[in-house]
């Protein structure tokens, strides 16, 4: 029986709530301690589903796992059993995480060999492996795919350092073959690198370990190669979708919150495209203070056309936030066309927000145009499912602003990529409740 959430909106929240480490960086880093057989410590972990299941298949692995209090983990994977990873057990786990792909780059590195199933995850659109792959085998690795069991198996008794040009800026891939490439002989230049802070926070964490990337920060990384990496301590980030996800909830309900530290120099984009919508919020020392606002209303273009809001690759506008926006601009005042370039299924949710009274034009599987009713007309709670994380969390924040009872089913999405958000949202004054 899967779990749903039970929500009486329409409440208005209040008080401080601190962001979780950031789940995308959870992902590449904890795959990272399979590089080196020392221990590695990694604090501010989320406890969420994804990055938990990660943890089990590292102990299954072989790895130990030492937990010291809430988010502070120590890793030592000095004994890894390779035959683990072709066992049945591994298929089913490691096919359910979409993560798994990134245990693909420290394997091969450190071990000569790595077998993966074709990962899960959101069912968003493709999302291509190719990057991964193209970007493993300039460096020397061989791969087979196995379509009947839809599983690859990679070798490369040694990885040599190359000049590559990524076909797109894939964050995942580029923090693969990083981790292939800290232990390749020779220098590797990624040109067309993915740049978030989750992957200038991997480079910090390997240049820790004993690793020589260049380039930090940059869509050109250059790494020369070493023979071995040592232990490191590490910690990550608050998650800034998780924090743009709550600037969203506060606008939609009305709410007077504080974000607390949220490293807001690593936000980049997010705090400006919030405004461009009219929400206001002020930066108290790391904590964004949100006030209680009656109205808030999208901004135009100069020559006074609709605005745009698009994703781009970093430090452009973050993918992840683009279901949040569309959610909070149904209840502004004003009209926005919402580009999702990169995933051509992420927009399907909008049907739900029509449902609940939201006026919104899907153009095509990429676009959206959302009329702002300035609040004139408040949306309605219905019953509902949530199909990936992010529109879970679009859908949640829908629900606590409606009027009456919603529910939605499949929580066990937002449970992948939000820690323990009921009662954190409870903490606030939210009514609601898992059933």
């Amino acid at each position: 029986m899967l779990d749903s959430f039970e929500i009486i909106g329409g409440t208005a929240l209040q008080g401080e709530i601190i962001p979780q480490g950031a789940k995308n960086e959870a992902l590449q880093i904890i795959s990272a301690v399979l590089l080196t057989d020392e221990k590695v410590t990694v604090e501010n972990v989320p406890d969420i589903k994804d990055v938990n299941n990660l943890i089990d298949l590292l102990e299954d692995l072989g790895v130990t796992v030492s937990r010291h209090g809430k988010g502070s983990f120590t890793f030592q994977a000095g004994s890894v059993d390779l035959d683990y990873l072709r066992s049945a057990e591994f298929k089913r786990k490691g096919a359910a995480l979409r993560g798994s792909i990134m245990l693909v780059g420290p394997l091969l590195a450190r071990f000569g060999k790595a077998w993966i199933p074709k990962p899960g995850g959101d069912k968003i659109g493709r999302r291509r492996l190719d990057t991964h792959f193209i970007g493993l085998q300039k460096l020397g690795a061989r791969f087979d795919y196995d379509t009947l069991e839809n599983f690859f198996s990679l070798s490369a008794p040694e990885l040599k350092g190359c000049d590559m040009l990524l076909e797109e800026a894939s964050v995942t891939g580029t923090a693969n073959i990083l981790m292939a490439a800290v232990l390749a002989q020779g220098t590797t230049s990624i040109y067309n690198a993915a740049c978030e802070p989750y992957i200038q926070q991997l480079c910090r964490m390997l240049n820790g370990m004993g690793a020589k990337i260049s380039g930090i920060g940059s869509n050109l990384l250059h790494v020369e190669g070493v023979s071995r990496l040592g232990g490191v301590s590490h910690r990550l980030l608050p998650d800034m979708i998780e924090i743009g996800s709550f600037i969203g909830l506060a606008a939609m309900t009305q709410s007077e919150l504080t974000i607390k530290d949220v490293h807001y120099r690593e936000l980049g984009q997010i705090p400006d495209v919030f405004r461009k919508l009219g929400i206001q919020f002020e930066l108290r020392g790391d904590d964004i203070y949100i006030p209680s606002q009656d109205s808030y209303e999208i901004e135009t273009f100069i020559d006074g056309s609709i605005l745009t809001i698009a994703d781009a690759p970093w430090p452009g506008f973050t993918p992840d936030l683009l279901s949040i926006i569309l959610v909070v601009a149904t209840q502004a005042r004003g009209s926005v066309l919402i580009h999702q370039k990169m995933f051509e299924s992420r927009l399907f949710f909008v049907d739900k927000l029509i449902d609940m009274g939201a006026q919104i034009i899907l153009c095509d599987p990429h676009r959206a145009n959302v009329i702002g009713l300035g609040r004139k007309y408040p949306l309605r709670g219905i019953e509902m499912t949530s199909p990936d994380i992010r529109a879970g969390v679009s859908l949640l924040i829908a629900a606590l602003s409606a009027e009456g009872k919603s529910t939605i089913h499949n929580v066990s999405q937002i449970d992948r990529g939000y820690q323990d958000i009921e009662n954190r949202l409870q903490a606030l004054g939210a009514d609601i409740r898992r059933v």
